[in-house]
């Protein structure tokens, strides 16, 4: 699993966002359901109480995994 940040800015030896998407989650596995579902509960231990996480990435790999559309 690799976390990657950008729009960040360093202030005090802290890591602070500066606007716009954040962090980027990358995870890995055997399915594509496996990486989403490991990459969200990375995101899961991430404390950070004004943060927002968009939980719809991926779904559309998902669903055809499934043998579904899109």
């Amino acid at each position: 699993m690799e976390i990657f940040h950008a729009g960040t800015i360093s202030k005090d030896g802290d890591i602070l966002a500066n606007g716009g998407r954040v962090l980027n989650i990358c995870a890995t596995g055997k399915t594509v359901t496996e990486a989403q579902r490991r990459a969200y509960q990375a995101v899961d231990r991430i404390q950070w109480p004004e943060g927002f996480c968009r939980r719809d990435i991926g779904w559309q790999a998902v669903e055809r995994e499934k043998g579904g559309s899109p």
